[in-house]
């Protein structure tokens, strides 16, 4: 009997502690959170597209920085930003009147050499007529006068010659138009002082060849051995939408730059002046069948201002892997990495999860 009186009141505390402020501990949601806590991925390894999509900038097939030759002032201007010119044709006059001495004084000493040149070729022509008769002339006196005329000859040249160099300076004056173009723009006026300058200086004026432009775009280092330069590409610029254009690759820098990529360039012609220099397009670049290319989904990939990298599944252990971009699809991404096909990575990881963490 006292047994079960025992039974009874221990029975009873157990629903007396339940009935109050405590509450039993679900394990279940803990147990499930931890179950769930990485998504993985899979590398897929797939036919590479047929063409990739990469932007292009359209620049003038020609384009120069006009600057002045010689020292002057600005006197006389005939074009402005926008004045369509021929090649040839007279864009600035300039003067400089200390250079119309220079010519005045470089004249003045040709004549006078040139007439001295005369006088001892004379003289030379009288003592080699005289010294027919023996002994009327010394050889030594012929030989001298023989010389001097030479040397008046000589000193004669040499101002004729400083008579051109100064004329040639003069010349600069006149400014011409290398090529046809554009003027787009114009940094001087009337009475402006000008002198040659450096590249980093401001031009008098720019001309560009807008007649016929380059299409340049940059092939990224990964795609470079998979561009097939003999397909033609097509394009369209941004602001003219709808407007599909095609034409075949014109050249290639055939060396990556300071980005690792390779310059391409597409020649498109400007028939109706509606192409601007500085306006971009998206460029189809056809690439050579059978290439593969390794995708990811997207939301494996983790950017920081450092690189870009995915998280592998290395044994239950993270590896951070440095990536690079390429292809992007709805659901995938492109990418170079040392990755191989199959590998799991991580989804919806974040920068947290460090080299060798265990993510199982």
């Amino acid at each position: 009997m006292k047994y079960k009186a025992y039974l009874l009141l221990a029975v009873i505390g157990f629903f007396a502690a339940c009935s109050g402020d405590q509450k039993p501990v679900d394990l279940t949601k803990q147990t499930t959170t931890n179950t769930n806590k990485y998504q993985f991925g899979t590398v897929a390894e797939k036919a590479l597209s047929s063409s990739a999509r990469l932007p292009g900038q359209l620049i003038p097939f020609n384009e120069v920085n006009i600057f002045p030759k010689v020292n002057g002032f600005v006197k006389q201007l005939f074009v402005d930003r926008g004045s369509i010119v021929k090649k040839g044709q007279l864009l600035v006059i300039l003067e400089a009147p200390e250079m119309e001495s220079q010519l005045e004084a470089a004249n003045s000493q040709y004549l006078q050499a040139q007439a001295d040149a005369r006088a001892s070729k004379e003289k030379y022509e009288r003592l080699k007529e005289a010294a027919k008769e023996p002994g009327s002339v010394s050889p030594l006196d012929l030989d001298n006068a023989s010389s001097q005329m030479k040397a008046n000859e000589a000193k004669a040249q040499a101002e004729r010659s400083n008579v051109g160099s100064v004329k040639t300076m003069l010349g600069y004056l006149r400014i011409y138009a290398p090529f046809d173009g554009m003027i787009i723009q114009r940094n001087v006026s009337p009475g402006a002082l000008v002198a040659p300058g450096k590249t980093s200086d401001q031009p008098m004026l720019i001309l560009q060849d807008i007649h016929k432009m380059r299409l340049t775009v940059s092939i990224p280092e990964d795609y470079v051995d998979k561009v097939d330069l003999n397909q033609p590409v097509t394009f369209t610029f941004n602001a003219m939408p709808g407007q599909e254009h095609t034409a075949k690759i014109s050249r290639s820098a055939n060396s990556l730059g300071s980005m690792q990529q390779e310059a391409i360039e597409i020649d498109v012609l400007n028939k109706n002046g509606q192409l601007k220099p500085g306006m971009y397009a998206e460029v189809r670049i056809p690439m050579l069948s059978g290439a593969k290319s390794l995708l990811v989904p997207n939301s494996a990939i983790i950017r920081s201002t450092e690189h870009e990298y995915v998280i592998k599944d290395s044994s239950g252990k993270a590896d951070l892997v440095n990536i690079k971009e390429g292809l992007v699809n709805s659901d995938s991404t492109e990418v170079f990495g040392n990755l191989k096909a199959n590998n799991k990575v991580v989804l919806h990881a974040s920068d947290e999860i460090k080299q060798g963490d265990d993510i199982k």
